[in-house]
């Protein structure tokens, strides 16, 4: 085979990418470790395709990058197999190899994102113990960073929500708080009697806190301010640790939705409460409680 070709390849793809590789190395002047990289990659397209170069597909190649997700490529490694793709193709179709491109829309497939370990009930109630525990003496502070944590589980919200909440938002009459969530799209979600409580608590010093020019925010911070998200997020850090877990607020509202769900609240309700534009990013947590089932019964059952 002549040194050109790629390695393992023959008939069109063989000649075209011999082609192509002289271009590469004259026209665009890449290094060679740069060409051997596209030479595998290409050499893993026409493996996977199984057809011409000519009558490759949009999907033949989202099903080769589908494999590569499968077998666990990198990130950079998927966005580079995409590039090198899309400038064979671009190439052959600008040269008049291939009568189109199958490559334009090509994109680099999202990798599931991995959803943060959730605490468990009896780690949730540890660190709200923790916080009460140094609130006991009446520390304004103590008591904002109860009533926060006890929020945060209660009603599925982003920290970003919690922080930007309004002393009008909460509804006490109700037992609600008005939420803006992503895109300001505004929801209405309960509150649990102990957040209530929580609340009630914090509100009842927070004048202790505010400073002229405070602003009407639920949560102030040390200073009178509203209450800043990293400084949130740090209590929330805290607090789960004296609870076992150490985990941010997102692992907070991950953990009442899984503890929802696995309580028997239906899933649009779920996503209701969590402000989810679409069932399919509620969907995830339904297998974090699968998962969970799962190991019960291959524990407890006498046949698993």
């Amino acid at each position: 085979m002549p040194a050109a070709t790629l390695d393992g390849m023959e008939g069109p793809w063989g000649t075209l990418t011999a082609e192509y590789r002289r271009h590469l190395e004259t026209e665009r002047g890449l290094s060679q470790n740069t060409i051997r990289a596209y030479q595998a990659d290409l050499a893993g397209l026409a493996s996977a395709a199984r057809v011409p170069p000519d009558r490759v597909t949009l999907a033949h190649l989202r099903s080769w990058l589908a494999d590569q997700v499968d077998s666990g490529a990198e990130p950079a490694t998927l966005q580079r197999r995409v590039s090198c793709a899309r400038g064979f193709f671009a190439w052959a179709h600008r040269e008049g190899f291939i009568a189109s491109d199958p490559a334009t829309r090509l994109r680099a497939p999202r990798r599931p994102r991995n959803l943060p370990e959730a605490p468990t009930e009896t780690q949730v109630g540890d660190a709200i113990a923790s916080l009460a525990s140094a609130a006991a003496n009446g520390d304004p502070i103590a008591l904002r960073d109860v009533a926060l944590v006890e929020l945060l589980y209660a009603s599925g919200l982003r920290i970003s929500e919690a922080c930007g909440l309004g002393l009008r938002d909460v509804d006490f009459e109700n037992s609600t708080v008005r939420v803006l969530g992503k895109g300001d799209k505004e929801r209405t979600v309960p509150m649990g009697a102990p957040a209530r409580r929580a609340l009630d608590a914090w509100l009842a010093v927070r004048d202790r806190v505010a400073v002229p020019g405070s602003p009407p925010r639920l949560f102030l911070g040390a200073r009178g301010g509203g209450l800043d998200p990293r400084v949130a997020r740090r209590v929330v850090h805290a607090a789960t640790a004296a609870g076992g877990a150490s985990v941010g607020p997102h692992a907070l509202r991950h953990a009442m939705a899984t503890h929802l769900l696995a309580g028997g609240a239906d899933l649009r309700s779920v996503q209701e409460l969590l402000g989810h534009a679409s069932v399919a990013t509620t969907q995830r947590y339904t297998h974090v409680t699968n998962e969970r089932l799962r190991a019960a019964f291959q524990q407890a059952h006498p046949r698993a």
